[in-house]
Formats: C-alpha cells, structure tokens, sequence
C-alpha cells in the first residue's frame, strides 16, 4: 500500500481510503468488521464515515454507521488508524437534530460530540463538512440559483467552530466536502485573515464520468494546498460494469434504492461507460481496474474513498487498487474518452 502526507498536516494517509456508507444498511456489522480487517491487512489505516451515514440517509439509521465502526475501533491502538467523519449541512434531513442542521458552532458541536460517542474514540483526526450550507449545485445539480438559498451560516462562524474544536482536542484537522471552487477560496481566505486553521482536504465526487474537479477546482485546491479525496471513484457501481446494458442485478445499491445516485444514471452515463468498457477490454484489465487505476493516477488525489456493501467486492477493489499504474497510452485513451463524453455524471 502507498501513502501520502496530506499538505499542511502530519496525517500521512493510505491512498486508499476505505468508505463506509453501505454498512447498517445493505452490510451488517459482522461482514463490517470483517472489511475492515480485510484492509487493514491490506495496510489500509485510512477510514472515513460521516454522521448521516448509512446511506440512504433515513432517521431510522442515522449514526448506525459510525456505532459499527467505533465498535471495531474500541479493541484497537486508537493512534494507528486515522478516521475520518463529517458533519451534514443543512436541509436534505429535516429529522437529524430536531431539523437543526444549519452550520453555526453550536449545531457543528452538538454533531462532533455525537460522533465522538458513537465512534467511541476522544478525537477526529480529519472532520469534513459534508455539504455546503449554501445554495450551491451539488450532487448532479449543474446550475446556481440564489433564490433557493434564503439564509447561510457566515463562513466565519464555520472556520471559528472547526477552531474551537481543534483547541479542545476533539479534532485534528478539518475539511470540506462537495464544495465549490468560491467555497473552498472562500473559507482559506477567512482562515487565513483571522490567524483560523485552514480546511486541508476536499471529498468530492471523482471518477471516469465524473471529472469537473480538474477545471478550476483542481487549481484552487493546488494552490491553496488542498488533497482531493475522491470519493465514488466507482460511480456507485457503475464503473464496474455491473448495470451495463441496463441490468438492475439483485441486491445491487440501484436495484434496492432506485431512486439513490441517479446522477450517475444520466442519459450520457451508458455510452460513457461502454466506451471505457471497450478500453478495459482492449488493454486487457477489468473495467473496475481501469476506474481505480485512473483516480490513482491524478496528481491531486490525496485518496481514494473505496468502499463495498460485500467483503468480496471489497477483496476484489482492493486487489485492482494495488495493481500496476496504468500506463501512458492508456491514460491517453481516457482523455480521448472523455473529450466525447466530458464528465457525464456531473
């Protein structure tokens, strides 16, 4: 296993990073605790989780995910393993805190004691905000419109919160996560201006069909010292093949919950996704290979967020992401993909 030394901190991170959003939903403890075993045989010492998660997010399951994993996280040294977690932004869940999801400093405390409870640990090494309290276009949303955004929590009361928080010792470093390029100039800036600790990393969706984040982003990120850690890298599945020629197969995530990331089932996904199958086949590696081998290849990605609802997904993800890079003709071929198919899942 690689890992990198995220800028600006001493977190020196798998580049695999193992996602945990299936698990107290489509995964049981048991098969979670056995993935988590898995990767850390594979020297995997990077895991990120989220209060919101299982997905689909539902009151009912809310913060099941993190109890699962502080579970695991009680029997072991707390100081080999760096954990990730976030904070929801506002709307989307009316039930998480009484409806109270709004960024102020009160509402982001209230959540990181939480988490800290159920993860059973005293810290957070890396604490993200999940989404932006603002009204910006996320999750295959393309287009701004300030009428939906009637109040946003100031970006200062955001930074002085993470602050506060890394005084008291519950986090160690603070992030964001489906943000903007104004977003994440934004929070730098007022970080910077007040003597604040400044975001380190950025979760946003990157993948072959999803590749927005190497336009202005990239740039903000590069200069301001932010890692990308990619998450979907595997566009929920679909970069695995498993949906081609409009296969819903049982048990898979857009078979139970057809309704959860459609963004990657817009009309241009399909083509997109065969024409990488057609490259896969070609240079003879498995489709799911060619994805993870292209997000590790970015000069950006700090980690890749990779996760599975079944341990043996899990083995195979984890045996294509310790494969040998691809090589420069391949990655050519991608970009001559993806000129005919820019970021379809955006």
């Amino acid at each position: 296993m690689q890992y990198n030394l995220l800028p600006g901190t001493d977190l020196n991170v798998s580049r695999v990073c193992l996602g945990t959003m299936t698990w107290g939903e489509q995964t049981d403890k048991a098969d979670a605790h056995r993935q988590l075993d898995l990767a850390v045989a594979h020297g995997i010492n990077f895991i990120d989780t989220a209060e919101m998660y299982p997905v689909p997010p539902r009151a009912e399951t809310q913060g099941r995910t993190e109890t699962i994993l502080g579970e695991w996280l009680a029997r072991q040294p707390r100081d080999r393993y760096i954990i990730a977690s976030k904070v929801a932004g506002p709307g989307r869940r009316d039930w998480l805190r009484g409806g109270r999801t709004e960024l102020t400093k009160a509402n982001i405390t209230e959540a990181v004691n939480e988490s800290l409870k159920r993860l059973r640990t005293d810290y957070i090494d890396l604490y993200q905000i999940h989404w932006p309290d603002r009204a910006v276009p996320m999750f295959g949303k393309t287009m701004f419109v300030p009428r939906e955004e009637p109040f946003a929590t100031p970006i200062i009361e955001q930074v002085e919160a993470m602050d506060a928080l890394v005084r008291a010792g519950k986090i160690r470093y603070w992030g964001l996560s489906n943000e903007t390029t104004w977003g994440v100039c934004e929070y730098v800036r007022v970080a910077r201006l007040h003597g604040l600790p400044q975001p380190v990393t950025i979760q946003n969706v990157y993948s072959l069909v999803s590749r927005k984040f190497d336009e202005d982003l990239a740039e903000a990120c590069h200069r301001e010292k932010l890692a990308l850690l990619a998450y979907s890298p595997l566009a929920g599945g679909a970069l695995t093949g498993k949906y081609r020629n409009g296969a819903f197969p049982p048990g898979a995530r857009y078979t139970l919950f057809p309704d959860f990331g459609t963004r990657f089932r817009k009309p241009m996904v399909a083509p997109a996704i065969e024409a990488y199958h057609e490259l896969a086949v070609k240079v003879g590696v498995p489709l799911t290979q060619l994805a993870i081998g292209f997000v590790l290849s970015r000069w950006h990605t700090g980690a890749a967020i990779i996760g599975a609802s079944k341990l043996e997904q899990l083995e195979e993800n984890l045996r294509y992401a310790e494969a040998p890079p691809l090589d420069e003709a391949t990655l050519a071929e991608i970009d001559r993909i993806h000129e005919r198919y820019p970021s379809p899942a955006y």
